[in-house]
C-alpha cells in the first residue's frame, strides 16, 4: 500500500514529510493504523546526531541507519497479522513498545524486559525478525524506522513483540504516550529510584519523560518533589503532576533541597534533562543523601564518555548512581497498568499533551519542543 510518512534522509536535516510504499507484514508482523504519535526527544537525538551509530556498529547490523522513517511513541489498530502471529489479531488495540519484548531471552525471562535482546537492532531500524525492510521510498530505496516502529506515519509494520494489546476503550491518542515518555518517566521514579513514602526526591529537566517522573514521584508517596527547569511554565506546570516545589537551577534546587531536608539531602534525585553531558553529573550528585540513589534517565551523544563525579563522595557516602532505560519497565505488564491508573483518573495523561499536529507539522512540532513551549507534543492522524 502507500502512505506518507516523516523521513530524516540524514543527521542535521529537517523531517521531510513524503509517500511512501508500505509492505503488507510478514511472518510474525503486525500492520497498524496509528491514530497518534508523541514527538519524543529521542527522535531529537538522531537529528542532531547524538545518536547515530558508527560505521562499524552499522555494518555489524548488517542494515544502514539513514534514511529512517521518525516516531517510537505511537498507538492503534491493528488492521493486518502476518502468519505465526498468536498474540495479536484485527481489530486489537495496540500501544507500540519502544522496546520489544520477546518474553524468551535471558533478560526478559529474569522480568527486565526493557533489556529484551531484540533490542539489539532497534537503532538499524529493520524488521527484527530478518533484518529487511517493509518501508520504502517511492524510488525504491529501503527505509529504516525508529526503534523498529516509525510512528511518523498513518501506518506501519512492526514486530509481534514491539505491540502491546490494550483495553479499547482507552483513547488512542492518549495511550500512545506510554510507548515511551510516560512510562520511562514514572518507571525512573517508581521501579529505578524506587521512591519510598516520606522521601525527599528531585527531578532535573521537565519535558516529558522529567513530568512523569514528578508525577512517579508524588503518586509513591514522596514528602518533597523538587523540580528543576529554567523554563516558568514548566515549574509551575510541574505542580499539577505533584511537584511541592520547584527551581531554575540545580545551584537554587541544592538550596532547597538543604532548607528542606535540614541538611540531610535528598534521597533519589533523577536526571531528566532533554540531553545528558558528564558535567551534570556531579552536581546532581551532590544533591543526594547518604545511601541515597542518582538515575541518569536522559540520553547522552553515543560516543560521550567523560564524567564529572567525586569519587570519594560516592564512595565515602554510599551513594549509588544508576542508569535506566525505558524506566526498567516490563511493558507488556507496565502499559496496560499504567493505563488502567489514567482510566481510574489516578494518571494525568490529558494534561501532558500541550499542542497537537499534522504530520506535515512534525518539524514546527520539534521547533516548539526545542523553544521549551511543549511538555508533549502529539501527531494525531
Amino acid at each position: 500500500m502507500e502512505t506518507r510518512a516523516a523521513i530524516l534522509w540524514e543527521p542535521h536535516t529537517d523531517w521531510s514529510v513524503e509517500d511512501i510504499v508500505l509492505d503488507d507484514p510478514k511472518a510474525g508482523e503486525v500492520k497498524v493504523k496509528l491514530a497518534a504519535s508523541g514527538l519524543c526527544h529521542s527522535d531529537e537525538h538522531v537529528v542532531t546526531g547524538d545518536m547515530v551509530l558508527s560505521d562499524e556498529i552499522a555494518a555489524l547490523l548488517g542494515a544502514e541507519q539513514f534514511p529512517l522513517i521518525g516516531g517510537h511513541e505511537g498507538a492503534g489498530e491493528v488492521v493486518a497479522v502476518g502468519p505465526g502471529v498468536t498474540t495479536l489479531q484485527e481489530g486489537d488495540h495496540v500501544v507500540l513498545s519502544f522496546v520489544p519484548a520477546c518474553g524468551r531471552c535471558p533478560s526478559c525471562a529474569r522480568g527486565r524486559q526493557h533489556l529484551c535482546d531484540m533490542g539489539a537492532v532497534l537503532l538499524a531500524g529493520r524488521q527484527i525478525s530478518d533484518m529487511t525492510a517493509r518501508h520504502h521510498s517511492k524510488s525504491g530505496k529501503d527505509l529504516g524506522t525508529m526503534c523498529c516502529t516509525g510512528t511518523f506515519a498513518p501506518y506501519t509494520v512492526v514486530n509481534e513483540a514491539s505491540a502491546v494489546k490494550i483495553d479499547d476503550w482507552i483513547p488512542l491518542d492518549k495511550a500512545a504516550l506510554v510507548g515511551c515518555g510516560v512510562t520511562t518517566g514514572w518507571g525512573a521514579a517508581v521501579n529505578v529510584a524506587q521512591v519510598q513514602a516520606g522521601e525527599s526526591v528531585v527531578v532535573v529537566g521537565l519535558g516529558g519523560i522529567g513530568m512523569n517522573a514528578v508525577q512517579g514521584a508524588a503518586m509513591a508517596g514522596a514528602r518533597h518533589v523538587i523540580a528543576v527547569d529554567p523554563v516558568d511554565w514548566k515549574r509551575e506546570k510541574a505542580a499539577e503532576f505533584g511537584a511541592t516545589h520547584s527551581a531554575a537551577s540545580m545551584e537554587e534546587a541544592a538550596a532547597k533541597v538543604a532548607e528542606l531536608t535540614w541538611g540531610a539531602n535528598a534521597d533519589k534525585a533523577l536526571l531528566t534533562t532533554g540531553v545528558a553531558t558528564g558535567d551534570l553529573i556531579n552536581p546532581m550528585m551532590s544533591m543526594v543523601a547518604k545511601g541515597g540513589r542518582g538515575v541518569v534517565v536522559a540520553v547522552a551523544p553515543i560516543l560521550q564518555e567523560d564524567v564529572k563525579l567525586n569519587l570519594f563522595d560516592l564512595a565515602m557516602q554510599r551513594k549509588e548512581l544508576v542508569g535506566c532505560i525505558f524506566g526498567n519497565a516490563n511493558p507488556r505488564r507496565d502499559i496496560p497498568r499504567l493505563l488502567r491508573l489514567y482510566d481510574e483518573g489516578k494518571l494525568k495523561l490529558d494534561e501532558l499533551v500541550t499542542n497537537t499536529y499534522t504530520l506535515d507539522e512534525v518539524n514546527k512540532g520539534y521547533q516548539d519542543m526545542r523553544d521549551g513551549k511543549n511538555i508533549r507534543g502529539v501527531i494525531k492522524y
